[in-house]
């Protein structure tokens, strides 16, 4: 499989070691300081583009990968707002797409655990439910695209609340938490992979569910086997279709 890599910092870098281990091949590196690179010509030349580049170039990437008709894997987050005009695009155009929030296969279990244990607590109001997400400081966007994950699959299954609100520790935050909203603890600390807690609180006791990345390694190779798995399909598709989760 030969591989563009849009967007070649530490990830970018993590991603290229895993697919050469895998025994593929990288045609193609943008980075900041070549993205006259990205050109139709240049990404023909690729199976598939992975995409872990910055929020503010992530939707020129996805469209010149449009342009190219070259099935491409988003791991970027912070381009959700224009996610549901991607979708339409990529579908009338025929063109290829899968993104995702979170690439680790242990995320995306503890996304499914965190789904199910929401439905549980659907029946229990005594128990409060937030969200804490702690990342490195070079991180920009924030709350992270995880954390909305979890939050809105949380609003999903649970009826006493319906939008989630986020608070960047540090920051100002004069907000009352309504008990209709779901609030979102965000932190930044130096060299912190990724931690993301969904806490249960009550009265009596607390339930926490917990997930720490040690290091990048897992997001990099979950993108090298969404890029696989998305080989010979066409459509628009979320990380979590990969996984085949009763």
């Amino acid at each position: 499989m030969k591989i563009a890599l849009l967007g070649y910092g530490k990830m970018g870098q993590i991603i290229e070691r895993f697919a050469l281990e895998r025994g593929h091949e990288i045609v193609l590196k943008i980075s900041i300081d070549n993205t006259e690179d990205l050109t139709t010509a240049n990404l023909s030349k690729a199976d598939v583009a992975i995409d872990f580049s910055a929020p503010a170039a992530a939707l020129s990437n996805i469209h010149a990968c449009f342009d190219a008709n070259l099935p491409v894997v988003v791991g970027t987050t912070g381009w959700y707002g224009e996610l549901q005009e991607v979708k339409n695009e990529c579908l009338s155009r025929n063109n290829t797409l899968l993104y995702g929030s979170n690439f680790s296969i242990g995320v995306n279990l503890f996304f499914h655990i965190s789904k199910v244990m929401a439905k549980l607590m659907n029946d229990y109001p005594a128990y409060e439910v937030q969200v804490e997400e702690i990342h490195h400081t070079q991180k920009l966007d924030s709350p992270s695209g995880t954390a909305m994950t979890l939050a809105e699959d949380i609003i999903e299954q649970m009826d006493r609340k319906s939008e989630w609100v986020n608070e960047e520790v540090g920051t100002p935050f004069d907000d009352v938490v309504k008990k209709n909203q779901l609030l979102i603890e965000s932190h930044r600390i130096e060299n912190v992979p990724g931690t993301h807690t969904v806490l249960y609180s009550s009265e009596v006791d607390e339930i926490e569910l917990k997930h720490t990345a040690h290091n990048r390694s897992g997001f990099a190779l979950g993108a090298v086997v969404a890029a696989e798995w998305l080989q010979n399909k066409q459509g628009f598709y979320n990380i979590a279709d990969i996984f085949n989760f009763k």
